[in-house]
């Protein structure tokens, strides 16, 4: 089975790629339009955003005034120029964007990459001209950067290149100019002209958050970057040696209570960790990373969630830089990869980047620690060891048709004792502007240690599971249809990854209707969404099925709202449960400082530790107030309470607040804290270990300047603090950290 398997993958793989493999018309827009010529110069730049080098009287001026939302390929409100050249070694960018009414520009001082409530404009490149991937480079009014890597898929996600930019606004709107070194991007090896794809994108927020940009958009074609203009240039484009050390320093002291909540303090751990991370271009688009004692000490305190009453583990973004770059060569339908399941690695290894149609991605971590999901049809558990692992990845795509792909990709954890491989092969199939189908079939062996065999019911020695998922959708202007299956078998595992759940089928048919409005009328956006879902176990008993129904609102104010409606059963620990409920969200700018945020949960709940029906509530306010442009407080908390049948069995209460004062562009200080307060009523439990009242607080307190994403200073302390019925809120453990970290490009 295993090697008629493998067979299979590698035949899929070869025959679609030599099959299909096709090239279309790179040179011209989809409108037919001629790419424009992007001159190169010779000067010296000061970026400044005053504009005064002669050369930007030679570059090619590019204007985007067609808002493309919510307004349909209308004239835009404004007015918005971008100018372009290029050196050997640098593309330099200039957007004016002009305003009537400059007082009303939302502009403030925040940190890297969390401009997007301000206005903002954005160059985006494809650099292969092959519809698939797109570097985005964004500034807001005073020049602050955030930059995004973009796929047809969605992925990508943040991204952190090192380039230069700044911002000014002006009596007639504003001006942005930016210096992107050609060593950021990914481009082809060619002795003459490149023809690249690319957008001008303007943000816009009033009433209504109008975006401009610089082609139509055409809503019966699913490809953005299939309908894009075209650039011409860039020949004797050089990425330069394309080598940078970023070295790492990073001190913690940590002291924690002799008895967890009472003794005095006593220092439990004290680190002055060295660190080194390397990057080398190959090529002018493929990377090699080393990292040595890598930092990946995260100052972003992850967000408090509800764990009460869920079965499955919770799910956490990654946020430290080693793993974030290239991420979206390793995304695929199935969620085979989260790097976050490495918790303490100490080495690693990675080489992305993409040689003609081929894209190629791996890395190879050693980590101190292995963590552990294991999914059942109902729920999961999870565990970690305090052992070494190495985890190592292969990905491979290759592109075919206009703007499809098939991929493989092989994942690895290695362990005393213990293993866990995955093979598989997946493809995205765009045959009409319109039409898409994706899919992935896997096969997993895995082996655990004795331990976690006995601690947590697994199978003994060896055992093999495979999955595989389709999906089939249709986009047009006014409507989306689609359809999954999904199968997950029992011993299917992929310890890289995120799958909570295993030992299931899982079919779903949808489909959602689109109105659209111009600015000015009641609504921008509404759209009505309906579909039917059927999960199974492997031996056909029903685990979910249910029908739903979701209003989506978009309007004046920025307000937009979500109301959710579900009515169905799930099934749990061997009993049936009907499961109807609604939930919803509303959202509104009432100025332009506040911006306020509800959401709400009511209907059927399953009380997952006694296994009986309950009703649930939840409500869950929130905030973001900008104090003029230096300080920011954003603030939210949740209430939920579950009621079953002899009365209220819990109301859990989590808080968040955060306090920020950005100095300037380098320098904010910034404040949080998270608390979570848990009431049971034990007599309605069946465990004798839970605990009537819990209540935890953590704060952290941050001190940052950066110069840019790999040049940095953090200083910061941290606690948590501890509570239950007996004893009052008490401090548990504290912290002190500092990291530096500086880069040196070559």
């Amino acid at each position: 089975m295993r090697y008629t398997f493998i067979t299979l993958i590698l035949f899929i793989f070869i025959f679609t790629s030599f099959i299909f493999s096709q090239e279309g018309d790179k040179y011209l827009s989809v409108n037919g339009n001629p790419p424009f010529r992007v001159p190169k110069v010779n000067s010296h730049i000061e970026v400044d955003a005053y504009l005064n080098e002669s050369f930007w009287k030679e570059a090619v001026k590019i204007n985007a005034n067609i808002e493309v939302g919510p307004g349909e390929n209308i004239p835009a409100p404004v007015k918005t120029e971008a100018l372009i050249a290029y050196d050997n070694e640098r593309i330099f960018v200039a957007i004016i964007a002009y305003d009537d009414n400059p007082s009303e520009i939302r502009a403030h001082l925040v940190d890297r990459d969390k401009i997007w409530d301000d206005d903002w404009v954005l160059i985006l490149f494809d650099t292969f001209n092959d519809q698939r991937r797109t570097y985005d480079f964004v500034c807001n009014p005073f020049g602050i950067q955030a930059d995004i890597i973009e796929t047809p898929t969605g992925g990508g996600g943040s991204w952190d290149a090192i380039w230069d930019s700044n911002g000014r606004i002006t009596d007639e709107g504003y001006i942005v100019e930016m210096c992107i070194p050609f060593n950021a991007l990914s481009f082809p090896r060619t002795e003459g002209d490149q023809i690249w794809g690319f957008d001008v994108v303007r943000s816009y927020p009033r009433s209504v958050r109008h975006h401009i940009g610089a082609f139509p958009r055409d809503r019966d074609n699913n490809c953005y970057m299939c309908q894009a203009e075209k650039l011409i240039g860039f020949a004797e484009a050089s990425p330069g040696r394309d080598v940078e050390f970023d070295p790492t320093y990073a001190s913690g002291f940590t002291q924690e209570r002799e008895n967890e909540t009472s003794g005095p303090f006593k220092e439990t751990d004290r680190r002055n960790d060295l660190g080194l991370t390397t990057h080398w271009g190959i090529t002018p688009n493929m990377k090699l990373s080393g990292t040595l004692n890598p930092d990946f000490s995260n100052i972003e305190a992850d967000e408090t969630q509800l764990d009460i009453n869920n079965p499955f583990a919770n799910y956490y973004p990654e946020k430290r830089p080693f793993f974030l770059e290239g991420a979206d060569f390793f995304q695929t339908p199935l969620h085979l990869l989260h790097t976050r399941t490495m918790a303490d690695p100490i080495l690693g290894a990675k080489l992305t980047g993409k040689e003609g149609p081929n894209a190629v991605g791996f890395y190879t971590v050693q980590d101190e620690i292995t963590n552990f999901i294991f999914p059942g049809s109902e729920g999961s558990d999870s565990e970690s060891l305090n052992k070494k692992s190495f985890g190592s990845v292969l990905r491979y795509k290759r592109d075919i048709l206009k703007s499809s792909n098939i991929g493989i990709i092989a994942t690895d954890r290695e362990g005393e004792n213990y293993y866990n491989r995955v093979a598989g092969v997946d493809g995205d199939f765009k045959f009409t502007p319109k039409d898409r189908v994706r899919f992935q079939v896997l096969n997993a062996n895995t082996e655990y240690p004795d331990s976690i065999v006995a601690n947590y019911d697994q199978p003994q020695n060896d055992f093999r599971g495979m999955a595989y998922q389709g999906q089939y959708s249709r986009s047009t202007k006014n409507y989306e249809v689609s359809a999954k299956h999904e199968l997950i078998e029992k011993d299917f595992r992929a310890d890289l990854g995120f799958m909570t759940q295993a030992g299931y089928k899982y079919t779903e048919f949808a489909g959602t209707y689109k109105w659209r409005h111009a600015p000015g009328h009641w609504y921008t956006w509404l759209s009505l969404y309906n579909s039917f879902d059927y999960k199974r176990d492997i031996n056909g008993n029903l685990l979910h099925r249910a029908f739903t129904q979701r209003w989506n609102y978009e309007g004046p104010m920025n307000s937009h709202a979500h109301i959710y409606v579900e009515v169905g059963k799930d099934r749990y620990d061997g009993k049936e449960f009907r499961m109807n409920w609604t939930q919803g969200c509303f959202g509104l700018r009432p100025v332009p400082s506040l911006f306020v945020h509800l959401f709400w949960r009511y209907g059927d709940n399953i009380d997952y530790s006694n296994t009986q029906k309950g009703t649930s509530y939840q409500i869950s306010p929130s905030f973001d107030l900008n104090f003029g442009i230096h300080f920011k407080v954003e603030g939210g908390h949740t209430i939920e309470r579950l009621n079953v049948k002899d009365g209220l069995l819990y109301t859990a209460n989590v808080s968040h607040l955060k306090l920020i004062y950005q100095f300037n562009k380098q320098v904010f200080i910034r404040s949080i804290f998270q608390y979570r307060d848990y009431d049971r009523h034990i007599d309605l439990y069946e465990d004798d270990d839970v605990k009537a009242k819990e209540k935890k607080l953590y704060t952290q307190f941050l001190l940052s300047y950066k110069i840019n994403p790999k040049t940095v200073f953090f200083l910061g302390y941290s606690d948590d603090n501890y509570g239950d019925r007996d004893i009052k809120l008490t401090k548990t453990n504290r912290t002190v950290f500092a990291k530096l970290g500086y880069a040196f490009r070559l």
